[in-house]
């Protein structure tokens, strides 16, 4: 058995697949980042890791590719990491290093980009010609993929949804514009617009959940739950959120058509509290023809999805 490799690096947790000639995740494991250490140990740990699930796979020589996903910019033809912020790389070259650990091709891309090409292929999007799909994760970002293969745009700079400033958002957001998407359309976002609320002398069970200035450890997921208790702020926050996100959203279909819009990431967890608003106000805001002919659906591969679209992606470079 040959088994194609996927790692989905992020902030706080790496996560790392096997994915069979079937199209299934038979082993996987996460493991800390460590930003801190620097690449190489990451590196190292990684392939620690993958030697260590294909042992447990009984296959100890049966990688074939390899497959990352890594946030930032990134330079996918040269396999480098141009900047990715959360981990503090500036030009790092992740698969020639990764090249040399474990004697595979390796492919690089963009996070967002791997997690929504494995639900374009595997998952959600399956089917579909044409997949738009976004993260509503820390921030908000999306990708296109279009007959299978990704869409980049000039300086692979495409997909940056959340970076749409719109004039009904009064946030600063960290790239140096007012009003961005994903200042409110994020589980950050989600847990901000709580807080504010609150702050105001809205009364809400989030103060009782949270008590302390500023409900300290508050998340989207607790906006949520609150939410399914009748909590007002917590159903403003979340009819909000998603009427921004809908719109945003309409302004993208507008532009690529898409076959069907995927929601996910970890923010998404909200599920139809979320994507209720998202379709009543993209119904609003599109023409008939374009509403009339896609769907807006969650996610369906969960955490897998990046790992599965890295581990497609690595396996494609391969073939080439």
């Amino acid at each position: 058995m040959s088994y194609c490799v996927g790692v989905d690096i992020g902030g706080t947790n790496t996560a790392i697949g096997l994915l069979d000639e079937a199209g299934r995740v038979a082993a996987k494991e996460s493991i800390p980042t460590l930003a801190k250490e620097g690449a190489e140990a990451l590196f190292d740990r990684i392939a620690e890791t993958v030697r260590r699930l294909l042992d447990r796979c009984g296959a100890p020589n049966g990688a074939v590719s390899l497959g990352m996903g890594v946030p930032g910019f990134i330079d996918q033809e040269n396999g480098v990491a141009l900047n990715s912020t959360n981990l503090q790389w500036r030009d790092v070259p992740v698969a020639a290093r990764m090249r040399e650990r474990l004697g595979v091709p390796v492919a690089i891309d963009n996070d967002v980009r791997q997690y929504v090409y494995g639900e374009a292929m595997l998952g959600a999007g399956r089917g579909f010609r044409h997949v738009l799909g976004v993260t509503v994760g820390t921030g908000l970002a999306a990708a296109l993929v279009s007959d299978g293969k990704l869409f980049y745009g000039g300086g692979n700079m495409a997909g940056e949804l959340g970076h749409i400033p719109l004039e009904s958002i009064p946030y600063a957001c960290g790239c140096g514009l007012t009003g961005c998407l994903e200042t409110v359309a994020s589980a950050t976002g989600i847990a901000r617009q709580a807080r504010d609320l609150v702050a105001e002398g809205r009364a809400s069970l989030l103060r009782e959940w949270f008590p302390g200035e500023g409900l300290p450890g508050l998340t989207a997921r607790d906006v949520s739950r609150a939410y399914d208790e009748g909590d007002a702020v917590a159903i403003e926050v979340l009819r909000r959120t998603g009427e921004q996100l809908g719109r945003g959203l309409a302004y993208a279909v507008t532009l690529y058509s898409p076959d069907v819009v995927i929601v996910g990431g970890g923010g998404a967890a909200a599920g139809e509290r979320l994507l209720g608003p998202v379709r009543e106000t993209m119904q609003r805001l599109l023409i008939s023809d374009y509403w009339e002919r896609i769907q807006v659906v969650p996610a369906a591969l969960g955490d897998e999805a990046g790992i599965i679209g890295s581990a497609l992606n690595g396996k494609a470079a391969a073939g080439r």
